[in-house]
């Protein structure tokens, strides 16, 4: 059974910093493509970073590039998004996700 959680989400001021972990049990993240999403409030799920199965190349969306890191551990087989110089429009829920699946989520607020 596949199952992320998701933890390390808080509330930063403007220019901070935070890890966001996701533990996955029931496959491998080294194999297979795992993202970030998150959904600020009122707003509908927003990709945020992605890295692939094997080569774990990484993509990010423009809003994020250059301050958020996605990484992952194989031997820990967790997910990893290193959040840097956060602002207030980053403020949301993030998820990991593999496929259709995601987990319940960890609350990021970057506020003042």
């Amino acid at each position: 059974e596949v199952e992320l959680v998701e933890s390390g989400g808080g509330s930063v001021q403007p220019g901070g910093s935070l890890r966001l972990a996701c533990a996955a049990s029931g496959f491998a993240v080294s194999a297979s493509n795992m993202r970030w999403l998150r959904q600020a409030p009122g707003k509908g799920l927003e990709w945020v970073s992605s890295i692939t199965s094997g080569a774990g190349n990484t993509l990010y969306a423009e809003s994020v590039k250059g301050r958020f890191t996605i990484t992952r551990d194989s031997a820990k087989n967790m997910l990893f998004l290193q959040m840097n110089d956060l602002k207030p429009e980053d403020t949301a829920v993030y998820y990991c996700s593999r496929g259709d699946s995601r987990g319940q989520g960890t609350q990021v607020t970057v506020s003042s």
